[in-house]
């Protein structure tokens, strides 16, 4: 029997097989599509729309999806994001041609190349101590209400329609990668090793700048949410970027705690974000709460083993991602796509728990045919029962 998409994500989110493995696409920056192959798509679709950006921010370069192109990709989730401040906006939009962007947080990104945008600007990368965290001045009003002003309506509005899963995003309130852009990422993890209360310092101070903003967008979503995204970047192509000790001493009880408080005022699922090879952690995020881990980076050492992805976390955690942007969506053929799309559904969608995304953003080098073909092949291979 035929599902809306709202029924078959929450069939699949709760461990049950639903009429065919759900696609999330174009809904936030690590599931969404850059300018250009959004353009690309468009065009190969034969579809006429403006081209929008997310978080209205042309430099972060992510498309905002029109609803004809969304159905053309079959996405089965709809999304709701926080904005920055109205003054952020505003600001940004009239400073001058090729300035770096700057955002409320005081960290920001430079124009390496006529348009394009690396974060490069960090705001206090000398702090070491707790009085250098309690000295800087840039820090956010988090409780500005042009961040959310919009969030009740769009939420009501996706509810009312009650055909699509939403998925609610608000923009990098991850402890870890926040720190990151506070003090460049190589500066932050050596500090870990070497300044470790103060790393936790700041983590915490970060932390409840997130919750300060999260409760009330929390509150404005009410019940009509199926799933928060949080995260952090632990992995790289073939480890972590810190020991399973310093993950589990420093930042697992942020995350923890972070997500009891998260779960204390939504019954949406936890969506929990982490690229690379984290297989040594996953235990830890179940631990934890995690109820969707993405995006399976299946060209980052273990999370390649599917099967035994399936076979040991299959039960407990449900999978979104699995779509090589490494390899296969840039540089294979759409009949290649195609057949690693198989695979991947082959593996993890037996028994529900399995959603199908690419492994974080459709980036510039992924050519639309292959976008398409991506989620044509979930039409023709992702419906249950699997063969």
């Amino acid at each position: 029997m035929s599902m809306t998409s709202r029924e078959r994500v929450l069939a699949a989110i709760n461990h049950e097989e639903p009429d065919r493995v759900p696609i999330v696409i174009g809904v936030s920056n690590a599931t969404g599509i850059k300018m250009k192959p959004y353009r690309d798509i468009k065009k190969l679709a034969g579809i006429e729309a403006p081209d929008d950006y997310i978080y209205q921010w042309p430099e972060l370069g992510t498309a905002e999806i029109d609803e004809n192109t969304m159905q053309r990709l079959r996405s089965d989730v709809r999304g709701v994001r926080d904005l920055p401040p109205a003054a952020t906006i505003k600001r940004n939009r009239n400073r001058d041609p090729h300035a770096p962007y700057i955002d409320s947080w005081g960290s920001g990104q430079k124009e390496i190349a006529p348009g394009e945008w690396f974060p490069g600007i960090h705001p206090i990368p000398e702090a070491t101590t707790i009085a250098d965290i309690e000295a800087y001045g840039g820090w956010p009003d988090m409780s500005d209400p042009t961040r959310i002003a919009h969030v009740k309506n769009s939420a009501q509005r996706l509810a009312d329609q009650n055909r699509y899963a939403i998925l609610a995003t608000p923009w990098l309130l991850f402890p870890l990668e926040r720190a990151f852009a506070m003090q460049g990422m190589d500066v932050f993890l050596l500090n870990m090793a070497i300044y470790p209360d103060f790393a936790k310092a700041l983590l915490l101070k970060i932390t409840e700048m997130c919750k300060t903003l999260m409760e009330p967008f929390l509150a404005a979503l009410g019940d009509n949410v199926d799933m928060i995204k949080i995260g952090d970047d632990i992995g790289t192509q073939d480890s972590l970027l810190i020991s399973p000790k310093m993950y589990r001493e420093i930042l697992k009880p942020i995350h923890a705690d972070y997500i009891r408080f998260i779960k204390e005022r939504t019954n949406a699922m936890l969506f929990f974000h982490t690229d690379g090879d984290v297989l040594p952690l996953i235990d830890d995020f179940i631990e934890i709460g995690v109820d969707i881990l993405n995006p399976i980076q299946t060209s980052a050492g273990r999370m390649s083993d599917l099967a035994t992805l399936k076979k040991h976390f299959g039960k407990e955690i449900v999978f979104c991602g699995g779509i090589d942007t490494h390899r296969v969506l840039p540089y294979g053929d759409p009949e290649e796509v195609r057949q690693e799309v198989r695979r991947v559904i082959d593996l993890l969608g037996p028994g529900g728990g399995d959603m199908v995304a690419s492994v974080h953003t459709i980036m510039n080098d992924i050519p639309a045919e292959n976008v398409l073909a991506m989620v044509d092949a979930v039409e023709e291979f992702g419906h249950y029962p699997l063969n």
